[in-house]
């Protein structure tokens, strides 16, 4: 396969064929005329990332936008990250569902690139692409005991409790009364939040069905939230704006203040609990006596050092054992490479980008956590993405993508039916939607997510 070899020609997306001849000009440096031609663009990634991209370059009044998506339905992170019990959070899908019915923008669902198409044949396709994938993995703890049963990444929790297809056989064992998140993002206290409600608060969310029977039996009645640092440095954010001097002060009087008999008595009485503990660092995941699962985690006490953005957290040299049944970790989210022959800082975990611009290769760009790391909410990723579609827009009115016309989806619509893959379109998302909130209607659930992609692929007779 040629193709997998053109990035060593330093024309990158270029195959050795359209190498210009010596001394003329390369042939994406001409003007890219915008009126006698269409720009055809391809987005990768279906989330906040994807559709606020989308939504930028739709400015352009002749531009025609495809984003592709690895699962058969829409909204990435906002499907699948958000907390049920915060439907607020998920009002975007409204922007985002009239970008999609915009007459120049089309999704397709169930194709995975890098597998089901390469980046090279998207390039031959299309005039630029953008890669708004997100960050599918998560950070490893890399400490022993890590594999033991009972431990998870609280990305995959999540995944599970939202209905993420590759999540669904997860089935956390949730019989212990103790369980230990190690972490204190906002993940961490969704999962926190999720494990401690009560399950008939969460009856009426769009929380899967499956999810919900393992809740009801659930015997967690404590939570902890462990982290490095100190409560200054907590990386969760707080839905009001609110200066982090008022956020500290909160915390600190209620570690330091005595409840007075109302609150001391309600507080005896809660039958659920959760805490936050700070300057631990985890050592090692505990085994059980027959070493057959977790049955805690040993943790460092730590110390801060250095001031402002250089403070970090020391170990003092003293242990601290922390019983539990299930550990939880939620350490941060990771990108994966996509193509070979895309660049990526697997050390960063992000694309190679300037503005969202990939390094040396043109045409090529990206946006969201795959270009700036994972942090932020939609809000950022909005602003970010917005970033990346005006610097592709500039690119294009000053001629530097490829000139002449291009086949889009045309073209990777054939290389898809030769490998036997059905995309999804938008309006096939619509019909598996109705189906969801029918399904919800009889129990009193906003929905009840399909949670099987041969199951939609069945509804929709593909």
């Amino acid at each position: 396969m040629a193709s997998r070899c053109w990035r060593w020609w330093g024309w990158s997306a270029w195959p050795r064929t359209r190498l210009p001849p010596a001394g003329s000009t390369p042939s994406f440096c001409h003007h890219f005329s915008t009126q006698e031609k269409t720009p055809q663009i391809c987005v990768v990634g279906s989330g906040p990332a994807g559709f606020y991209t989308a939504q930028h370059l739709l400015k352009h009044p002749q531009a025609h936008v495809d984003i592709y998506e690895k699962q058969p339905v829409p909204f990435g992170l906002v499907r699948f990250g958000v907390a049920p019990d915060h439907p607020e959070v998920k009002n975007v899908i409204n922007t985002f569902t009239q970008t999609a019915h915009s007459g120049r923008c089309a999704f397709w669902g169930n194709v995975e690139v890098g597998r089901d198409v390469t980046v090279p044949e998207l390039q031959e396709a299309y005039h630029a692409v953008v890669l708004s994938y997100g960050a599918e993995d998560h950070r490893a703890l890399e400490i022993p005991g890590e594999e033991l049963p009972g431990v998870c990444s609280a990305r995959a929790f999540v995944g599970w409790y939202n209905g993420l297809p590759e999540n669904q056989e997860l089935e956390p064992d949730l019989s212990c009364d103790t369980a230990v998140i190690l972490g204190q993002g906002n993940v961490a206290l969704d999962v926190a939040r999720i494990l401690l409600t009560p399950p008939e608060h969460l009856e009426r969310t769009d929380i899967t069905k499956a999810a919900l029977g393992v809740l009801r039996q659930s015997r967690v009645k404590t939570v902890w939230l462990v982290g490095r640092r100190g409560p200054l440095q907590v990386a969760f954010t707080i839905k009001v704006p609110r200066p982090r001097k008022r956020l500290t002060e909160l915390l600190l009087r209620t570690a330091t203040e005595k409840p007075g008999p109302a609150e001391a008595a309600r507080q005896a009485s809660a039958s659920r609990a959760w805490g936050l503990r700070f300057f631990r660092s985890p050592q090692q995941v505990l085994p059980s006596p027959d070493g057959r699962r977790a049955a805690g985690v040993r943790l460092a006490v730590t110390r801060l050092e250095g001031v402002d953005e250089a403070t970090r957290a020391v170990p003092t040299g003293d242990m601290e054992d922390l019983p539990c049944g299930l550990v939880l970790s939620s350490i941060g989210y990771k990108s994966r490479p996509v193509d070979p022959s895309v660049p990526f800082d697997s050390k960063l975990g992000v694309i190679p980008n300037v503005e969202g611009r990939v390094m040396d290769v043109p045409g090529l760009y990206c946006s969201g956590w795959v270009k700036r790391g994972p942090t932020g909410v939609i809000a950022t990723t909005m602003t970010d993405s917005f970033l990346t579609g005006q610097m592709l827009l500039q690119d294009l009115k000053a001629g530097l993508l490829p000139s002449g016309p291009r086949p889009g989806y045309a073209a990777i619509q054939a290389l898809l039916s030769s490998r036997g893959v059905r995309p999804v379109s938008f309006s096939d998302w619509e019909k598996l939607d109705a189906e969801e909130v029918a399904r919800g209607q009889g129990t009193g659930k906003p929905r009840e997510k399909l949670v099987d992609p041969q199951e939609m692929l069945r509804l929709l007779g593909h």
